[in-house]
């Protein structure tokens, strides 16, 4: 079980809320999100309520202010404890919707799609085995999206408005 720790201000400053499992609206418990500290487990926060809007992940530390969680503004409304998986991880990507195109198996950590794919964009995923999270830009930067094993027919499915994944790694090894 994983427990992260909400606070308003920056530096743990202000109202927070404690939270160790899934919460579709943190709205009523605090207004904005500018620092969080996480004592256990990999969470995905959420700038909407129920799981939508920008994710941001993040594992064990401390993050004094939204920026180090590589955050768009304060606004953090939902968010999920991502399960720890024993075991493999396996993904197949594809240049096309609907698993269509050029296709890739996938088992290791990636942090350039375009050295490994030849492609700059992934239309569609099957995510055999494992959690993934995958990063529009090189090197895990950008804008972040959590998968876990199901299938995605198209990128909307992840929560992006974009095909541009330019990295990916899997969950539990960077926990």
């Amino acid at each position: 079980m994983g427990k992260i720790t909400f606070y308003e201000d920056k530096t743990f400053q202000g109202r927070c809320y404690e939270c160790s499992g899934d919460c579709a609206d943190l709205h009523s418990y605090f207004n904005r999100c500018n620092s969080v500290r996480v004592d256990s487990g990999c969470w995905m926060l959420y700038e909407r309520p129920n799981y939508l809007g920008h994710q941001y992940f993040l594992k064990t530390g401390e993050y004094p202010e939204y920026q180090k969680w590589m955050g768009f503004n304060d606004c953090i409304k939902s968010c999920r404890i991502i399960p720890q998986q024993r075991g493999g991880h396996k993904i197949k990507i594809y240049e096309k919707e609907d698993f269509r195109g050029q296709m890739l198996d996938v088992m290791e950590d990636c942090s350039a799609v375009f050295d490994l794919f030849k492609y700059h964009d992934i239309n569609s995923c099957n995510v055999l085995e494992g959690h993934w999270v995958f990063y529009e830009q090189p090197n895990y930067k950008g804008r972040q999206y959590y998968l876990k094993p199901g299938e995605y027919k198209r990128f909307s499915d992840w929560g992006s408005q974009s095909a541009r994944v330019s990295s990916f790694r899997r969950v539990p090894d960077v926990c």
